[in-house]
């Protein structure tokens, strides 16, 4: 009889500890993950995985950084990787290869690459280019040697790449002004550094793009002569989102919150332009004075028209052949909720799927 005490004493000790260790392995019982651990790469938040896109941390306004300070990643299926600084030049080749999942740059860049057979597609709208807030602007020195397009023959331009905006819509409205345009020196310069070449005599006219051109406007020895607004009414400064297509296809619940977040955030911005101001300020350490507004599209739903510009600009310039690209391989509105007119981006940004 001692015997059989002595084994059901054991066995109720066993089955305790079988329950101990189950209740651990739970997370119960004060044995459970670290705070936070839903919210770290990989992992589980809530019931969506985390995945972190590789992003540019440029200087300058982008609405990634600003939803990430706002905190419309939050609670989504995806969150920013900032992978440091690129060159303007490379974000939407390094898209097109994967080294970046997103990437903002100016349609002919993703109409060239995708003639080229790149692996990249425009899932959101961008800026919109309105008068009191343009895409970018054309700076002189006060000088008196450049006041008219034509005064730029033989003179030396300062932009930030070749193949986007300011090379495209720039030539084409100044061969609409009489203009040779083969006479002219388009020299690649940062938007960061062009006040100071242009000032400098590096270059003779700066095409400079927000946030940095309203440090130029305030600069005394230059003087503003126009803006893309001036030059196509804003059809061509749009600015859109393009990601990589096999992070799309593997990942198409963090493009979606991705879209949705940026799109919360463009339509924070029109409807709080100087806070948004404020806080690119203090990422750039500049005063707030100097930093140009911004607008952008609406839910950031993505149109035709701008898109139809730049693949007649391409065609036109000899860039790519006439109907290589079709404006539908260019872009999908399939990750933007707002498109359909579903959804608010306050109903839907941070929601579960």
């Amino acid at each position: 009889m001692k015997g059989s005490k002595s084994r059901l004493r054991m066995q109720v000790i066993a089955l305790a500890a079988l329950l101990v260790g189950a209740l651990a392995l739970s997370g119960c019982g004060g044995a459970g993950k670290e705070a936070g651990a839903d919210d770290a790469p990989g992992s589980n938040n809530g019931d969506r995985e985390v995945v972190e896109f590789k992003y540019p941390d440029n200087p300058g306004f982008d609405l990634v950084y600003l939803a990430d300070e706002l905190g419309y990643f939050e609670g989504t299926s995806t969150r920013p990787k900032y992978v440091g600084k690129v060159a303007a030049p490379q974000i939407i080749p390094l898209v097109g290869t994967g080294d970046l999942d997103f990437g903002t740059r100016m349609v002919p860049l993703v109409i060239s690459a995708i003639a080229s057979g790149a692996d990249i597609k425009v899932i959101s709208a961008g800026g919109k280019t309105l008068e009191e807030a343009p895409h970018m602007k054309y700076f002189a020195r006060n000088d008196g040697s450049v006041k008219t397009p034509k005064d730029l023959e033989g003179k030396t331009i300062g932009f930030n790449s070749f193949g986007a905006c300011a090379e495209f819509v720039s030539k084409k409205w100044f061969r609409e002004q009489g203009v040779d345009v083969s006479k002219i020196n388009f020299l690649v310069v940062p938007d960061d550094k062009q006040e100071q070449t242009l000032e400098q005599g590096g270059i003779d006219l700066a095409i400079i793009h927000a946030p940095f051109s309203g440090k130029a406007e305030h600069n005394d020895k230059l003087v503003k002569l126009w803006s893309d607004y001036d030059l196509d009414g804003g059809l061509g400064g749009m600015a859109p989102y393009s990601v990589n297509g096999k992070f799309a296809r593997e990942h198409p619940q963090a493009v979606k919150d991705f879209v949705t977040a940026i799109a919360k955030t463009a339509n924070w911005v029109n409807e709080n332009p100087e806070e948004a101001r404020k806080i690119i300020a203090k990422r750039l350490n500049m005063d707030v004075k100097y930093i140009d507004r911004f607008a952008y599209v609406e839910n950031l739903v993505i149109t035709e028209p701008p898109i139809q510009y730049y693949i007649d600009i391409l065609e036109q310039e000899g860039k790519i052949p006439k109907g290589k690209v079709n404006v539908k391989d260019v872009y999908t509105n399939e990750f933007n909720p707002f498109a359909s007119g579903q959804a608010s981006p306050d109903q839907t940004a941070g929601a579960d799927a």
